[in-house]
């Protein structure tokens, strides 16, 4: 008997179970998908665009977890067991593909089921068939309420603490913010050459002087014009503003100040510090992230010293001129780049960094010298994270004074600057040219030993 040939993987398959891993490293192993992304060993071996697909696919997936979980409940006699885990995320990655990222009913429902058979799930591969074929069929009759789509994918704690914080309708406009894959921004090295810059990369200059690449694919960032001499770096709009508002408050824009940049790593608050002229020091614990903040700053011709340190137990020889303090947080404001966040964090997380945050800032102020200023920054949504921990430093220590921030500090957007005079950019703001990361910053200066009273 002449053997068979082996059989040949169905298109993309690999990809879809690329796909399959990350979302059980996400959603069981509670692990970050760009450690799962950086850690799965079949990726490198995928051809680019499969390798695109599988992340689009799981993050995709992520994004959109509510409403997909509604439509094969609508779609199941009942709760799916436990030992039906592979199953359902076999199920969660079809309907993805199915509801919203185009792909033929076919290949959807082929793939998934050819998955089924390899990943031990042959007892399941019926009802995949079967409920993948329905929602092929009846998939728009089948989802959430036209408008509800931003509540739907929002895990409930944190919709109502959005909606505590700044209303219903604000959370909504927030959720929603979050379903679009966010496009790409870019920080200029030498702000003068913005224009030209958005000229080769084809990118929209937004007011706050960052350049914006729209949403979809681009290849390696490596690749695009500018990376190779240095000219710019990735950092979100909002990220990008923190650096800006301490320099705008020091003497000569902050030419020649000596700086501490507090939880530097990846470095785009220190490049800002560093390109103005800035005297750097750039503090990070963890010495996997300094390196690649030194790798960073090579690239881009800067120079900081980088410090391996805990910010929270480490000072400076001499006190400062300033300090930016980009704490560790729940990163609430970055659920369009990370949707992975919305699955892994839990109420408690909120309280436990806000704790951490405080006992930072308390550290950060006692680092500056009289007439030193100090920015804190957050890419949070909650508000214990943001103004509660400042509003108590503020309380605690009579040596500090908040400095209002001004619109046109923030690109003219006075949407950006709340009633106390600090940053709070919420996701829905910008809309209109692709939204913006969710951050909070407000900014302190120090005053004489003898306080408020005596300033």
């Amino acid at each position: 008997m002449t053997a068979r040939p082996p059989r040949r993987p169905a298109p993309g398959l690999a990809a879809r179970a690329a796909a399959l891993d990350l979302l059980a490293a996400v959603l069981h192993d509670r692990r970050p998908l760009d450690t799962a992304l950086a850690g799965h060993r079949g990726l490198a071996g995928l051809a680019a665009r499969d390798r695109g697909f599988a992340r689009l696919l799981v993050s995709t997936c992520l994004r959109r977890l509510g409403e997909i979980d509604a439509v094969l409940a609508r779609c199941l006699a009942r709760k799916p067991a436990p030992r039906m885990r592979v199953a359902r995320d076999l199920l969660r990655l079809g309907a993805c593909q199915l509801l919203f990222l185009g792909t033929p009913p076919h290949a959807a429902v082929d793939g998934a089921v050819a998955l089924a058979e390899r990943r031990g799930q042959r007892p399941y591969k019926g009802l995949i068939n079967a409920v993948l074929r329905r929602i092929a069929r009846d998939g728009a009759a089948l989802g959430v309420e036209a408008g509800a789509e931003g509540r739907a994918n929002s895990p409930d704690w944190l919709w109502a603490r959005w909606a505590a914080a700044y209303s219903e309708e604000t959370a909504t406009a927030i959720a929603a913010a979050h379903l679009a894959e966010p496009p790409l921004d870019l920080t200029p090295r030498d702000p003068a050459d913005a224009p030209a810059l958005a000229e080769r990369l084809d990118a929209d200059l937004l007011p706050t002087g960052s350049l914006r690449l729209a949403a979809g694919p681009k290849g390696r960032i490596e690749d695009l014009p500018g990376f190779a001499d240095g000219a710019w770096w990735v950092q979100d709009a909002a990220a990008a503003l923190p650096a800006r508002l301490l320099l705008n408050a020091l003497p000569d824009g902050g030419r020649g100040a000596a700086i501490v940049d507090l939880c530097a790593a990846p470095g785009g608050k220190t490049a800002q510090l560093a390109a103005a002229g800035a005297r750097v020091a750039a503090v990070e614990r963890d010495a996997r992230r300094l390196a690649l903040l030194t790798a960073n700053l090579d690239r881009l011709g800067l120079a900081a010293e980088a410090i391996a340190a805990d910010a929270a137990t480490w000072r400076p020889a001499a006190p400062v001129d300033g300090v930016l303090l980009d704490a560790p947080c729940t990163a609430t404001g970055t659920l369009r780049r990370h949707p992975d966040i919305a699955r892994l964090k839990r109420p408690g997380d909120v309280a436990r960094m806000a704790a951490v945050q405080a006992d930072l800032l308390a550290a950060a102020a006692e680092m500056l010298r009289p007439g030193g200023v100090l920015v804190y920054a957050v890419c949070s949504l909650q508000p214990e994270e943001g103004p509660d921990v400042v509003a108590a430093r503020l309380a605690d220590d009579p040596r500090l004074e908040r400095l209002p921030i001004r619109a046109d500090e923030a690109g003219g957007l006075a949407a950006l600057i709340d009633a106390a005079g600090d940053l709070r950019s919420l996701p829905c703001h910008l809309a209109e040219r692709g939204g913006i990361d969710g951050f909070y910053g407000a900014r302190l200066r120090r005053l004489g030993e003898a306080g408020k009273a005596g300033a």
